[in-house]
Parts: structure tokens; sequence; C-alpha cells
């Protein structure tokens, strides 16, 4: 379950949605063995799951067999957590555009709302047009269907039935 509250979240067709993104990248099987996804770090698997120890920060720990520092619930890469300088510029990461004080379930699923607010689905995901939420934010979440990582996808049909048994209703 989702640390934020559907009204923190802005319903309960949000925080479906952060449960299906979390079902997606970590898996049901993972999810409990990874303090429900939040202490994950990419690589893991039911039988070697891989934690991180502390909230304080995204872990940023790099797995050259992935090449990511993908970390938490909603698998987040640390240079979009940290701010960092691109061309001389420094770019904020969501910790500071967020104003975050740690990298806790809260804080992570404060994140994904607003990637999610960044791909302009909030609208589909209000309304219950769950397959354009998911298209829209494909680009973010490998393991989406439509993603062009060119890693694992899941099917809309695996993923609406996450969606669905969190909560989430349809249009």
């Amino acid at each position: 379950m989702t640390a934020i509250t559907a009204q923190q979240a802005g319903g309960a067709n949000r925080v479906a949605f952060l449960q299906m993104i979390a079902n997606s990248e970590i898996g049901p099987a993972l999810l409990p063995l990874t303090q429900d996804g939040y202490a994950c770090l990419v690589g893991s698997t039911p039988s070697h799951p891989l934690t991180f120890p502390s909230y304080a920060d995204h872990p940023n720990v790099f797995n050259a067999a992935m090449n990511s520092t993908a970390a938490g619930r909603y698998q987040l890469l640390h240079r979009w957590w940290a701010d960092r300088v691109v061309n001389g510029k420094v770019m904020h990461g969501y910790k500071t555009m967020l104003n975050l004080p740690d990298f806790s379930p809260l804080s992570q699923d404060k994140v994904a709302l607003q990637q999610i607010r960044e791909c302009n689905a909030l609208p589909y995901i209000d309304a219950g047009e769950f397959e354009h939420a998911v298209a829209a934010c494909a680009h973010i979440w490998a393991s989406l269907a439509g993603s062009t990582y060119g890693q694992h996808t899941n099917s809309l049909a695996l993923l609406q039935g996450y969606y669905t048994t969190a909560g989430g209703t349809l249009a």
C-alpha cells in the first residue's frame, strides 16, 4: 500500500495508479520483501532482494549489471532525485523541487505523483481513462506497456488488473 492517502494524493484513482506502478516495477512477489518496494534497489529478485537500510536520502547505489542507480518503490534514478549541474547550470532534482526532507515512502509517493503530473496523465487517471494514463507514463517507467526502453514490459491487461484490484475505477 502507498504511504500517501487518497486525500493527500488527490483521489483513490491516483493511489491505485501508484500501486499499479509498484506492482509493475517491483512485482507482487518482491514487494513484501522490500518494505512494500520502498527499500528496493534495482536488480532485486524475489530470490535475491536487494535493499537499502535508510530513508535519509536516495541510496545512490550503482548496479553495474543494470547500469542504473534506480531505487525505491518507483525505481527513481539518483540523477532525478539530486540537484546536478548540466552545462554550468544547476538543475534541481525532485528532492529540492518538492522540498522533500528524505527518501521516505511518503517522499517517494510524492515524487511519483510529480512525474505523473509532468506526463500530463493526472486528468486521465482522475477520469478513469487507464489506457491513456499508461501510455502517457510509459516513457518514465520501463515496465509499463508501450515503453520503448527495451526491457520487460507488462501487458495492459495485467496492469489494469493491478489498478482495479487496488481500487481504481475505469471510465
